[in-house]
Parts: structure tokens; C-alpha cells; sequence
């Protein structure tokens, strides 16, 4: 039974991420088409991009779109609480985004008292700025911490009674307040967390760079990373410390992988001796990212669709389809592994081993393909446009990996009935949802539960209601089927699921107002 609630509870909280994952995929997608043509590298390549008024435009959108990505967090934290909270989801939302901006000054008080704000390149020691404040950059994570704190509070607390001299506190106003005071231990906790991590990423360092294995290890670590944004950490201590080693290259020192890079890729270039270093440096940059964005992710989108019900295709279609042309474009892989990361952690693992061992080749292929990012652009300029790239060898190793990622995807969902989009319950149509009769709907699935009096809690997540009943025992399937229903599901006693696929949302809404007598 408590295995049971713990994966409905893994389940919910993974679909409390779709919201955020909705809004930055098609955003991430507009973002990385922008910051490619607008980049210096691209201009020079297709003058036509310098136009005053095209450069303008271009460089506008992308500051606009960026602000969604800059706040990533922010949006975890608003989605999980609306997603986990059960009551109140209104004062849940406005408590996690409180709980987040408490967190957020917690740590950079934290780092204040103990004299460590950083100076300098703040993202070296996993700091940053988030909403002007120097503090921790945990990322996703602090917002999915603040969500969950809120959501919590909310449902334990949303009617609490206080004596009456604070009585005006009570109920729903106590919520923010208390999660307030939640946020402030965590916060203070998680700086010990974190800098014990970084200390740990930059003592492994010698490892990662192991002529062999070394950028396997990296790129593993990297991947499993993502939760928490400490990949931002790894990956800034190789480029620009000593853990990514020192270069001699025209009788100067070097340090780190980016500014030796940068000195080859924008100075020297192909012809020069030094080039011959490319192919250990960009592994850790362009080559290694290029793998993951324009080869594993469309073999794991492809996995998931063909892995979908074919009743539920044409609307998985879309939003697969979507993410994966936000990492292609924009080098944004965060909406689809988010999209389960949560609801199979074993997966995500699998996935960030098999990251790292089929990156391993690239230590011994001749890959020269800078720069920092792995769009289809940096392809195309940095890898088809430069000389002695060996792009070649990319395109086989990213084929091969393709092949390896989409077959490993698709039997683990299939093997394992991980429900990725289009895996929930094959949709039935009707004429009553075909023609949206959303009242008509809600009045006969009112029935089919008992009637109004008889439900505590309904909700929806994305193909199915999930309503918490007084009496199962008055539940009518039939009368929930003349509905719409394509299925009826009674996990647990007195919780029923009622699946209508994509319109649930409007038949929950329909539902609500008749309840409410609208």
C-alpha cells in the first residue's frame, strides 16, 4: 500500500513538471533559433544577419525569450506547488514563488556571513546571480524544493485556527508565512550541500580528463547533473580552471579548455599547428554536446512516439516533436529529460550512462567541431564551414548512437510501461467530445460519481480526472462511459481515475462550474 502511494505520488510529481516543460519548449526553441543567427560567428558567415533593423530584431527576441530560461527555477517551483497541492492551489503557487525568493536571499546571506561570494567568475564555484542576487545557483532545484515545501504547507495548513488575537493570520493567510519560515532552515542547509559537492567535482577533475575514459567520465557527470544545476559547476571548472588542464600554444600558457579553445577556434585556426589539440578540447564542448542534441534526443523523441498509443499519436505529435526541436535549435535538452526523469529515475540513470560510455569514441576520432554549444548552427558553421573538422566521424558516431538510444528507449517503455507522452490510456473519441459539450459531459459524470455531494477533491493531470470520492460504492462506469470515458481506474479505495484525454482539462472545469452551480 505505501509502495502504491509512493508511486502515485512519483507520478504526480512528474506531471506537475509539464506545465514549466509546455512554456519552455517552444520558448527554448524561439531562443535558440535567435541567439544562432544573432552570434558574431554567423553574422560573419551571412553578412545579411548585420542589418540594423534583422539585428535588432533578432538580439530583442532573444533577450525576451532568454528571461524565461534565466528563471527556470522560479517556473519549477509555481508548477510543482499547482500540481502537488491538493486544496488552495492559488495560495500554493504564491507561497512557492515566496519560498523561492526566501531561498534565494537565504544562501546569499549564508555566503555573506561566511565570507564566500565570489569575486570574479562567479559560475566556477556554482554561484551566480539569480533576480540580482549573488547566491547559489541550484537551478531547477531550487524551485522544485520550493514547490514542494509550498504545496505541502498548503494542504496541511490552508485551516489552521489561531487564537483571536491573531485570528486575521489564520486559514490561507498563514500559508506564505509559514512557508516563509520553512524556507529559511533549508536554505541554510543546502550551502553545505552544495559546496561539499563542488569541492568534490573539482578533486574528481584529473580523472575527467583522462586521455582515455576521461571525457566518458565527464559527460556522465555531466548528464546526472542536470537535476540539480550542478552541471553548470562541472562544466565551468574544466573550461576555465586548471582542472581542465594548461595548454603551450605559441609559447603561452593556457588555462582551461574554453580559453585555450577560443585562442585555436577565433585566432589560429585550422592551419596552424596547435589545431591538433581540437579534438581533446571540443569533446568537452561542441563535439560532445552535438552528440546529445542532434542525435540521442531525436532517437529518444522517436522511441516515445512510436512508443505511444496510436490513438494518442497525433496529440503526443506535438509537444515530442516540440522538445525535440528545443535542444536541435537552441541546445535546451532540460523539457525532454524532465519529461521523464521523474516517473523513471532508472531510465534517466541508463540515460546518463549510455551518455556517457558512447561519448568515450571521442577520444580516439579526429572530431575538431567547436564551440561552446551543440545546435544544428554550430554544426553548420563550426563543423561543414571550418577546415580539418573530421565532421564526418560526428555524423557516424551520432548515427550509431542514435541507433543505441532508440532502441534502448523504446523497450524500456514499452518493457516497463513508463508512461511518456502518448503512453496514457488510449483515447476513445465520442460526438460529445468530438463536438465539445463540456456541460453535457460534466452533468452525466457527476452522475456516474454520486453526484457533488459525494466527491471531496477532483483534479486533472494530463489525459484523466483524479477525484477523491466520500462513497466509491455510488460510482456508476456506465453512466461515467456515456460520458466519454475511455477508462475508469480505481487505484486505491474511494480515489477514482476517469480518463478523457486531451479535453480534460475543460471537462474538469465544465465539472467545477456545475458544481459551484455556474
Amino acid at each position: 500500500m505505501k509502495m502504491d502511494k509512493f508511486k502515485d505520488g512519483i507520478q504526480l510529481f512528474g506531471r506537475s513538471l509539464l506545465l514549466p516543460i509546455a512554456v519552455m519548449a517552444p520558448i527554448g526553441m524561439i531562443m535558440g533559433i535567435c541567439a544562432a543567427l544573432s552570434q558574431s560567428y554567423m553574422i560573419n558567415k551571412l553578412p545579411f544577419l548585420g542589418n540594423d533593423v534583422i539585428k535588432m530584431i533578432l538580439e530583442s527576441m532573444r533577450d525576451i525569450t532568454g528571461i524565461v530560461f534565466n528563471n527556470i527555477p522560479l517556473l519549477f517551483a509555481m508548477g510543482v506547488a499547482y500540481g502537488l497541492s491538493k486544496n488552495e492551489k492559488g495560495i500554493a503557487v504564491f507561497s512557492a514563488v515566496l519560498a523561492y525568493l526566501t531561498l534565494t536571499i537565504v544562501m546569499n546571506v549564508w555566503l555573506k556571513v561566511n565570507g564566500a561570494l565570489a569575486k570574479g567568475d562567479l559560475s566556477s564555484v556554482g554561484q551566480g546571480l539569480v533576480l540580482g542576487i549573488q547566491t547559489l545557483k541550484i537551478e531547477a532545484m531550487g524551485g522544485i524544493i520550493s514547490g514542494l515545501v509550498a504545496a505541502k504547507v498548503t494542504d496541511r495548513f490552508y485551516r489552521l485556527q489561531l487564537p483571536l488575537a491573531f485570528a486575521f493570520f489564520s486559514g490561507k493567510k498563514s500559508v506564505p508565512i509559514i512557508t516563509f519560515l520553512y524556507m529559511i532552515p533549508v536554505g541554510l542547509l543546502i550551502p553545505f550541500v552544495w559546496s561539499g559537492v563542488t569541492t568534490a567535482l573539482t578533486s574528481i577533475s584529473f580523472i575527467m580528463m583522462d586521455d582515455t575514459f576521461g571525457v566518458g567520465v565527464y559527460w556522465f557527470i555531466h548528464r546526472t547533473l542536470i537535476p540539480f544545476g550542478l552541471h553548470h559547476v562541472l562544466a565551468s571548472v574544466l573550461r576555465f580552471t586548471e582542472a581542465g588542464g594548461t595548454y603551450l600554444i605559441n609559447g603561452e600558457t593556457y588555462t582551461g579548455i574554453l580559453n585555450a579553445t577560443n585562442k585555436i577556434l577565433f585566432e589560429l585556426g585550422p592551419n596552424d599547428p596547435s589545431w591538433s589539440l581540437m579534438p581533446k578540447l571540443t569533446a568537452y564542448l561542441g563535439a560532445g554536446q552535438m552528440l546529445n542534441t542532434l542525435f540521442r534526443v531525436p532517437a529518444i523523441g522517436l522511441a516515445m512516439y512510436h512508443a505511444s498509443f496510436k490513438a494518442n499519436r497525433p496529440i503526443a505529435k506535438g509537444m515530442i516533436l516540440t522538445i525535440v526541436l528545443t535542444a536541435f535549435l537552441g541546445n535546451v535538452t532540460e523539457p525532454l529529460e524532465f519529461s521523464f526523469l521523474f516517473i523513471a529515475p532508472g531510465l534517466f540513470f541508463i540515460y546518463t550512462v549510455l551518455c556517457g560510455v558512447m561519448a568515450i569514441p571521442l577520444a580516439f576520432l579526429d572530431v575538431s567541431i567547436g564551440y561552446i554549444r551543440g545546435t544544428i548552427f554550430d554544426f553548420g558553421i563550426f563543423g561543414l564551414l571550418y577546415e580539418n573538422t573530421h565532421w564526418v566521424q560526428l555524423v557516424i558516431l551520432g548515427a550509431v548512437n542514435f541507433v543505441v538510444f532508440y532502441v534502448v528507449f523504446r523497450f524500456a517503455i514499452e518493457k516497463f510501461k513508463i508512461q511518456t507522452p502518448g503512453r496514457e490510456e488510449e483515447i476513445r473519441n465520442n460526438n460529445l467530445l468530438k463536438e465539445k459539450r463540456y456541460p453535457e459531459i460534466a452533468t452525466l459524470v457527476l452522475e456516474g460519481l454520486g453526484g457533488s455531494d459525494n466527491i471531496k477533491n477532483i483534479d486533472n493531470c494530463v489525459t484523466r480526472l483524479r477525484i477523491d470520492l466520500k462513497d466509491q460504492g455510488k460510482v456508476q462506469t456506465d453512466t461515467l462511459k456515456n460520458a466519454g470515458s475511455s477508462g475508469i481506474f480505481i487505484p486505491k479505495n474511494n480515489h477514482i481515475h476517469v480518463v478523457f484525454g486531451p479535453h480534460v482539462e475543460f471537462v474538469k472545469n465544465a465539472i467545477v462550474d456545475k458544481i459551484a452551480g455556474k
